[in-house]
């Protein structure tokens, strides 16, 4: 990991864009003391909740689920559990 402080960042900014690129860690510093750190770009991981309220309004749909039945996540009865699977 490399150190360096925001006045010699400034004159070297695009040598250490490529090295974030690459896969460095550069740690800004003012007067020795970290402040700042540039870091390689990672995509966010999880839900995008932006795109699903771009979708709804693209497709004009109100809601993703319409309803959800209050026992939706209870568990399933023990004869539903032991049946077998049907053949296809």
């Amino acid at each position: 990991m490399e150190k360096i402080s925001i006045s010699d960042a400034r004159e070297h900014l695009s040598e250490l864009i490529e090295k974030a690129e690459a896969g460095e860690t550069i740690v800004l510093t003012r007067n020795g003391e970290p402040v700042a750190e540039l870091v390689p770009h990672r995509r966010g991981k999880g839900i995008r909740w932006e795109g699903i309220e771009e979708f709804k309004k693209k497709y004009g749909v109100e809601k993703i689920f319409p309803h959800i039945p209050a026992d939706f996540d209870d568990p399933l009865p023990e004869d539903i559990l032991l049946r077998p699977l049907p053949e296809q």
